[in-house]
């Protein structure tokens, strides 16, 4: 008899499965992305707020137009026009280290101008990684420059 029972009950009773989706959408729990992240840039709107009260505006404060670097910008560009030719403009780059200024080439050319300037001085001893960078870049363009430039045909 406990066989019958047990032969109905496998024939007539299906067990329930739950499936893990949800099936509506309105159903699904939205994930929390960077929890715990404070933004701190404000998106909200046009004006924006800490709290209920407005964001201090710092105080206005026009500019000095009549500082010195101000004051004396772009002296020297017309120099060699107006002037008696005595000066020439590349003399006047006085902000400009010396290994720039008034070179017409490449940045090969550039460091091969500052090797041979920082060379005469100690820079090789007190400064040996940026020396040694400095030639590491130029065996980089020397060898670029041999590979990748187009040379004229060789005279026969």
């Amino acid at each position: 008899m406990e066989w019958l029972g047990s032969t109905i009950l496998k024939t007539l009773w299906k067990p329930t499965i739950n499936s893990v989706r949800t099936r509506f959408h309105a159903d699904k729990t939205r994930l929390v992305r960077r929890y715990g992240y404070r933004e701190l840039l404000w998106r909200g709107g046009l004006m924006p707020r800490i709290g209920a009260r407005k964001l201090p505006i710092p105080e206005y404060r026009p500019a000095n137009v009549w500082t010195e670097r101000r004051a004396l910008f772009g002296q020297n560009d017309y120099i060699d026009i107006l002037g008696t030719g005595a000066l020439h403009p590349v003399k006047t780059l006085y902000t400009v280290p010396s290994w720039i200024r008034g070179v017409s080439g490449e940045e090969y050319h550039v460091l091969l101008r500052k090797k041979k300037m920082w060379a005469k001085t100690g820079s090789p001893q007190t400064r040996p990684t940026k020396w040694k960078e400095l030639e590491k870049r130029m065996g980089y363009l020397y060898r670029k420059l041999n590979r990748k430039t187009k040379t004229g045909p060789s005279p026969d």
